[in-house]
């Protein structure tokens, strides 16, 4: 039972109060985009006695547990974070497995230097993740079926004079029609004055009733942030979903998204491999979003916890992690769950007593804590904390 230290990233999108606060921090101005803990290079987490969390992992791999190590080697498989979006983020999707270690590979091989803007993969990991809204938490997630996107934009009164880029989406077989207009709007060039036609007539449908007023609304709130954008064209072919406080959803690799705004705790595998695909001034890598994205219609499924009695878990089916929810409902002590594996225990609201064999530790909002596999810890308090694992 070892006191966790995270890493701030300090992104453009991020909120100025929201994580300060969560971890009991003075804001200072500056956007607080997210908060990781875990063994990234990118942002490792530091335990109490300034030791780098990997570095104990490398002398003490036992830590991990026995089915981790078997999948995964002497690593921690996840990552855990806190994120905070008070401004979209680009859209994006992550590799699966065999694409992040072909990836990572072939980059190393042309010399490009992980910290270049061009390079696509930091690390030869998948990133699924997943999402649990600490807030009311909204977002972009997969594409909607193409006839209805076609629909959307006829009943907004532009599909004539967009013609050019939408026909497919009434034309042609569901995944092509897809991927050709996602395409089709990342380089509109000289058609580019075709996102304002689709401003001018989305600011008259703000408020009409249904999935035409959520439509309209996602065109005008993009381009406060990303003025005539095209990508805001490729966001407009995508589902839009809402989460309340509590409700989740996951991401399979290849599985185009972006977050719009409020503050989660996001479990992922440990990588940092982005593939961008709009409302970005980052590299968009073409090329590489053709072999990454599922060009699927899809309806967001939004997860909620399954459990009793203070001990929930989200049901997600990745090898890389498993999530915990821990909300005691009658003061009493609660045993952590997963004592096969290395856990990483975060408290987002209330306080709490963790006790294990050595001792006990008391535990506020912002708190983390790693726990060994097979140690095993009971924690008895009031709030919610969120217990990662892995998978395996």
């Amino acid at each position: 039972m070892r006191r966790l230290n995270g890493h701030v990233q300090h992104f453009a999108w991020g909120h100025k109060h929201a994580i300060p606060t969560i971890l009991r921090r003075e804001p200072d101005g500056s956007p607080w985009a997210e908060y990781w803990l875990g063994t990234h290079p990118s942002g490792h987490g530091f335990l109490d006695d300034g030791r780098a969390l990997d570095t104990y992992i490398q002398d003490n791999p036992e830590v991990v547990g026995v089915a981790a190590r078997a999948a995964f080697g002497d690593r921690l498989p996840f990552l855990l974070k806190l994120l905070a979006a008070a401004t979209p983020l680009s859209l994006q999707a992550h590799p699966s497995r065999e694409q992040a270690v072909v990836g990572y590979a072939r980059e190393s091989l042309m010399g490009i230097h992980p910290q270049d803007p061009t390079r696509t993969y930091k690390d030869d990991w998948p990133k699924p993740e997943a999402v649990v809204a600490l807030t009311p938490f909204e977002g972009l997630l997969g594409f909607r079926h193409p006839q209805e996107t076609a629909g959307l934009f006829e009943a907004l009164g532009v599909a004539e004079e967009l013609t050019s880029v939408i026909g497919p989406l009434r034309e042609r077989c569901t995944s092509p029609a897809l991927q050709e207009v996602f395409l089709d709007v990342l380089s509109l060039d000289e058609r580019r004055h075709l996102v304002d036609v689709v401003l001018a007539a989305a600011v008259n449908h703000l408020e009409a009733p249904g999935d035409l007023g959520e439509f309209a609304r996602t065109a005008v709130e993009l381009d406060e942030f990303f003025p005539g954008d095209s990508g805001i064209l490729a966001a407009l072919l995508m589902n839009r979903f809402k989460l309340q406080p509590g409700e989740a959803v996951a991401l399979e690799a290849g599985v185009m998204h972006a977050y719009m705004r409020g503050v989660c705790v996001e479990i992922m595998a440990n990588s940092d491999n982005v593939l961008r695909g709009g409302l970005t001034q980052k590299h968009i890598d073409v090329d590489g979003l053709l072999q990454v994205v599922k060009f699927e219609p899809m309806v967001p499924n939004i997860l909620v916890p399954e459990g009793s009695d203070g001990v929930y878990v989200y049901p997600t089916s990745f090898p890389e992690f498993e999530l915990w929810l821990i909300s005691p409902v009658d003061g009493g002590y609660l045993a952590v769950p997963r004592t096969d594996c290395g856990r990483i225990v975060l408290v987002t609201e209330g306080e709490f007593v963790l006790q294990a064999e050595h001792g006990e530790m008391s535990l506020a909002s912002g708190d983390s804590v790693f726990l060994d596999a097979d140690e095993h810890a009971n924690v008895r308090g009031e709030g919610q904390l969120f217990v990662a694992a892995s998978g395996a």
